[in-house]
């Protein structure tokens, strides 16, 4: 739990280094593969959003890694979402478990309550209205954040749930409609993803009002913060030293223990005199050319391959390959994907990591019965930023059967909100 509590003002940390080093990197102050890196096949309205100077300091108020309990003990992170779902279904669950007793992580209405005070924070006004904006694209979600707007109205927090087309320009402000009519906007909460801004109706609206200062919008238009291959520029040997100062040695420590080494597949050839750093093996293999990665036996292809970001293939594990989990004809056409990828949508590679077995209790519906299932666990810890640190607010537990190789995105598993215990059979 301590761990865990520590873990959030790191992760806000190292979201504040990102951002500097990505500004750094547009003044020319940080390598230009650092910038090409973050900015590779983004249209120039994205790398725009971007750079408002305004919103130079901007950052997500709500910030959930997904992490691995390991067998030797300690958390792997898998990702970072800087714009998470998930929570209002953990708020609802929460409540449920509250009502029959449980002390959860967060407190009482935690994710409720931390949701509104870091939405609150954002809007820099008394009593803001909110929108939580929900694209086509996220239709799956609109049922759980109707129901986080509904909590959050309960908690004296005016939100509601629309769809972009329900909202409009008006006399100088931003509005939203509602069953009465139009009602005054001054944040909102962006639901959507940035690949997809040609598809959302009315977004030219709400780009209008944020760089005219008439409504707020978090999470920020910054492309460059939902990347994947921020884990790769993080153990990049050029910028140990840019980390080191922006984080101090005791917090780069414990991020570099919990974010996986990360590679980037760039198909430029890699000079003979030069290695992969970090170093990458597979099995006792060493790899030191991406062409190496095809024809590696099953064995040998215990890695992740998947897209860093902006894509629709990137969110969801919808491009996620592992590489133990398909035959060798498949892994090679993933990676000759990745590959080719590059220029427009580019890949990541990590090691596979595999979470410890748990065992858990669930309710057959179709038999009205309690049932016991080994499986294997994803942790999400909800962050919520409020007055420059975080508060953590709730922790959602996934477990999988244990033969499934991945959780995100899988059709089955027990979904339950985290509490301490100090009795080891819970």
């Amino acid at each position: 739990m301590a761990e865990l509590e520590r873990l959030g003002n790191d992760l806000l940390a190292f979201y504040i280094a990102a951002n500097r080093l990505y500004t750094s990197a547009v003044r020319g102050r940080a390598p230009a593969w650092v910038l090409k890196c973050l900015e590779q096949g983004k249209p120039e309205r994205v790398r725009e959003l971007g750079r408002l100077r305004r919103y130079r300091s901007a950052l997500p108020v709500m910030i959930r890694p997904d992490l691995m309990a390991l067998e030797h003990g300690g958390f792997m992170a898998t990702e970072l979402d800087a714009v998470p779902g998930g929570f209002g279904v953990l708020g609802a669950i929460s409540r449920a478990y509250q009502d029959l007793g449980f002390d959860l992580v967060g407190g009482t209405d935690g994710m409720v309550q931390g949701l509104a005070a870091a939405l609150r924070g954002a809007a820099r006004v008394d009593d803001p209205a909110v929108a939580l904006v929900v694209a086509d694209e996220s239709e799956d979600y609109r049922p759980e954040m109707d129901w986080a707007a509904t909590a959050l109205r309960e908690a004296g927090l005016p939100t509601r749930q629309i769809h972009p087309r329900d909202l409009r320009l008006h006399d100088d402000a931003l509005q939203m409609r509602n069953c009465h009519g139009w009602e005054h906007v001054n944040l909102v909460y962006r639901f959507l993803e940035l690949h997809d801004l040609p598809n959302i109706p009315k977004i030219d609206l709400v780009i209008y009002a944020m760089k005219h200062r008439l409504a707020t919008v978090t999470a920020p238009f910054k492309s460059y913060l939902e990347e994947k291959l921020l884990f790769y520029l993080f153990h990049h040997p050029e910028l140990d030293t840019f980390w080191r100062d922006a984080l101090g040695r005791e917090t780069q420590a414990r991020l570099a223990r919990m974010l996986p080494p990360t590679w980037l597949l760039d198909p430029q050839p890699i000079p003979p005199t030069a290695a992969l750093d970090p170093p990458l093996t597979a099995g006792k293999r060493r790899i030191r050319h991406w062409a190496d990665l095809r024809g590696l036996s099953q064995r040998e292809r215990r890695l992740v391959l998947k897209p860093s970001g902006f894509s629709e293939l990137a969110w969801g594990s919808r491009g996620v390959t592992i590489g133990h989990d398909v035959n060798q004809d498949e892994w090679n056409q993933a990676v000759d994907t990745a590959l080719a990828s590059f220029e427009t949508t580019p890949y990541i590679l990590q090691q596979f990591h595999q979470s410890r077995r748990v065992r858990v209790s669930y309710y057959d519906v179709q038999a009205d019965a309690v049932r016991p299932m080994t499986g294997r666990a994803r942790l999400s810890p909800y962050y919520m930023v409020v007055d420059g640190k975080t508060r953590l607010c709730g922790v959602l537990v996934t477990v999988v059967p244990a033969a499934n190789k991945v959780i995100h995105g899988t059709s089955e598993s027990v979904m339950m909100p985290a509490m301490v215990s100090d009795d080891a059979e819970i």
